[in-house]
């Protein structure tokens, strides 16, 4: 289509909102027609149609609530004629890393290999960041725990929300932690001889001088999920652009701890321990359907861009997850970053402040990417992150070839440079 559709399916109530964007101000009446299974628009002679998914099947007798917007197009509501099935939406890395197999370690970022052919004997889930500070709770004498910290041994791996902790022995693959730049582009110094400032903790790729994680104690590394790709050593590397593997994890995060927690607010902090982003998941049972229609459409927004396209169709399919996001840098809401920082009710999320700063800018590129009017909600702002393993529905334009028969539910008439009524 010339000015491209967007439809967003809630899998849940069965639901979809349809955005048939404006190329530019009709000239002429406008049909829109929706069968089960396609869209088409005429103006005058003029006839564009798509495809929908297979697994996407509409009522277009529910079509209901059309509305016109300058500057983004015809928006209305219909029902499905069945949801779509649903994505794994939950985080696998507890279910991919295995015992008894061998596993690369690698740099998301260059792919440079960190960690060669680990067999791990135990694959354990870390319990809550916080819950040391818990134990008070729950014990009517002394701690017995104040002593342990949990650091797994060479054949061990533990899982964490946003990270892993890996025993580094004397694993040759793995980074140092060299003397790097700060923030401020000073080289960061030892204060002390038995101590080290917080630079010196970061563990460098040694090709890309990308963070990669932390050094917990003389021979464990927190390596961050974001910044590390795992696969079984028989495979090779296959590299995934870097937007789209922080926003794929980043959703997945998400919805493994709304699951798993019942909580839906977080904190995005950086290994500095500034929060940057405040994210509220609003549900993780979208589907996004997508067309750009011709090149001339590419002044129109678009939710994904041409990376996230298929290159042998104009629709693409995305499992994804709705957020509302506040930014928190350059003190930028400060009373309710402190009032969630407060509440036990929000989870912190921490990563590398580069990857929040990544974050944030993927979130705003979302945001500016939707209709304006969907770009906010109260004093949020919302962005879509969609799924990496979702999956890409390639499906032809119609264009020039035989249609289904159409019962076209609604015709939208214009008079000169007038908006469609």
């Amino acid at each position: 289509m010339a000015g491209g559709f967007l439809l967003e399916i809630r899998r849940g109530t069965q639901s979809a909102l349809l955005v048939i964007r404006e190329a530019g101000l009709p000239s002429s009446a406008v049909d829109v027609s929706v069968a089960a299974d396609c869209l088409e628009v005429r103006r005058g002679e003029s006839r564009e149609a798509a495809a929908l998914p297979a697994e996407v099947r509409l009522v277009p007798a529910s079509c209901r609530g059309l509305l016109r917007l300058p500057g983004e197009g015809l928006h209305l509501r219909m029902r499905l004629r069945r949801p779509p099935p649903s994505a794994d939406l939950i985080f696998t890395l507890r279910e991919s890393l295995k015992p008894q197999k061998n596993y690369v370690f690698s740099c998301q970022s260059c792919g440079d290999v960190i960690v060669k052919d680990r067999k791990f004997l135990r694959v354990l889930p870390l319990p809550s960041e916080n819950w040391s500070a818990l134990v008070e709770e729950w014990c009517c004498h002394p701690d017995p725990f104040a002593r342990s910290t949990l650091y797994p041994q060479h054949d061990d791996c533990f899982l964490g929300d946003t990270f892993f902790l890996l025993n580094s022995g004397n694993e040759s693959h793995v980074p140092e932690s060299p003397m790097c730049c700060s923030e401020t582009g000073h080289h960061a110094s030892q204060t002390g001889p038995n101590m080290k400032s917080k630079e010196n903790t970061r563990v460098i790729c040694k090709r890309c001088k990308t963070m990669l994680g932390e050094t917990v104690s003389s021979d464990t590394i927190k390596y961050y999920v974001t910044e590390v790709t795992i696969r079984p050593s028989e495979r090779s590397f296959s590299p995934t652009p870097r937007s789209q593997f922080v926003q794929s994890m980043v959703a997945q995060i998400l919805v493994e701890l709304s699951s798993a927690k019942s909580t839906f607010r977080f904190t995005v902090t950086g290994d500095n321990g500034k929060i940057y982003i405040l994210m509220w998941l609003l549900n993780s049972d979208t589907l996004l359907v997508e067309s750009l229609g011709s090149s001339s459409s590419h002044s129109v927004f678009t939710l994904f861009g041409d990376i996230f396209m298929p290159s042998s169709g104009p629709v693409g399919t995305w499992s994804a997850v709705k957020v509302l996001y506040q930014p928190c840098i350059k003190s930028r809401n400060k009373d309710i970053a402190d009032a969630w920082e407060n509440d036990i009710g929000v989870h912190p999320l921490k990563f590398p402040s580069e990857t929040c700063m990544e974050l944030l800018l993927i979130l705003g590129l979302s945001t500016a990417s939707l209709p304006p009017s969907l770009r906010y909600l109260n004093s949020f702002q919302e962005a879509r992150l969609p799924q990496l393993n979702a999956g890409i529905g390639v499906l032809g334009d119609f264009e020039g070839k035989r249609l289904p028969e159409f019962s076209p539910f609604i015709s939208v008439p214009t008079v000169g440079h007038m908006v469609w009524s």
